[in-house]
């Protein structure tokens, strides 16, 4: 990890995407019903939040450890996500 502004910055870009391709799945199926992509992007955000506090967190003993656990969960997290998006 090579900074935590970067880590934000991927915390960030990979959920908003994910956010970003339910709307357009949205927007290419006018006609479904949207509760899924809405319950799939309510998540994202849910994980974003609680990701971004985790970063901020102070009383950490093993920083590097830490921010390291924080990637790993965003990986594990962007995978599920991911997968509940293609089955739409």
């Amino acid at each position: 990890m090579a900074s935590i502004k970067n880590l934000k910055k991927d915390i960030n870009y990979v959920l908003g995407d994910i956010i970003e391709e339910c709307y357009t799945w949205e927007l290419l199926n006018p006609k479904a019903d949207t509760k899924a992509s809405e319950a799939i992007i309510e998540e994202a955000i849910e994980a974003f939040d609680s990701m971004i506090d985790m970063v901020h967190k102070k009383d950490v003993e093993n920083k590097k450890a830490h921010f390291k656990s924080v990637e790993k969960e965003l990986h594990a997290k962007a995978d599920a996500l991911i997968e509940k998006v293609n089955k739409l």
